[in-house]
């Protein structure tokens, strides 16, 4: 494939990407853009700036409201949401939910292994409460994600920032939600602009896959 080969919806770097940029595009009336909007430089510059302004209104509001509101697990989140936004795990139910029970499973594990008040595992060293505590958040997450009905890839990534001790403070992961709940308006917003059937909550009918 050259690289100025057209990336249609059936490609697998295509897909409902394509269909974000042809909308905005169309809505932002920019037709001398249109007949390149499947061009996979215009997709790949289209991913990588949703990714950078997602994650930069987030720390915006972070450095205003001198909160940290920037965690790792945003980023995969910020990807999944424009780049197969009509799968069910990129609807804002699955979104906040997942991560919410990443949450919990993953303090949890703290509170189950007595690491609620220990540092980071970064400084103090893989311990066998660490161990334990890591693999307690990895079973709960997915097996509650999955029996809810929410599944969410990136709460994986959630659950073990806390179940390795990056953040463990109650207010902190009150402060992870805020920016999960942030970053879920952000796509409700890009995604309905562009004119796809975004659910304002939970994705209804069957699944995508």
């Amino acid at each position: 494939m050259s690289k100025r080969e057209a990336v249609t919806p059936s490609h697998p770097l295509g897909g409902e990407m394509v269909d974000i940029v042809r909308g905005l595009i169309t809505r932002l009336q920019l037709p001398w853009l249109l007949k390149h909007h499947q061009q996979r430089e215009v997709l790949a510059f289209f991913s990588g700036l949703n990714g950078c302004i997602s994650v930069a209104l987030i720390a915006v509001v972070a450095v205003v409201t001198r909160e940290p509101l920037v965690f790792p697990s945003l980023g995969p989140t910020a990807f999944l949401c424009f780049y197969k936004p009509l799968a069910a795990s990129s609807a804002p139910h699955n979104i906040i939910l997942g991560h919410a029970i990443g949450v919990v499973a993953g303090y949890l594990s703290l509170v189950v292994t007595g690491l609620t008040l220990a540092g980071p595992a970064t400084a103090t060293g893989m311990t066998w409460p660490r161990v334990i505590a890591a693999g307690l958040a990895m079973f709960l997450t997915p097996a509650v994600m999955v029996l809810a009905g929410a599944p969410h890839p990136p709460a994986a990534a959630t659950t073990l920032i806390i179940a390795l001790g990056i953040i463990t403070r109650p207010w902190q992961l009150g402060v992870l939600m805020l920016g999960v709940a942030l970053l879920a308006a952000q796509a409700i917003l890009i995604n309905r602009l562009a004119g796809l059937d975004f659910p304002l909550w939970k994705k209804t009918g069957r699944p995508s896959p």
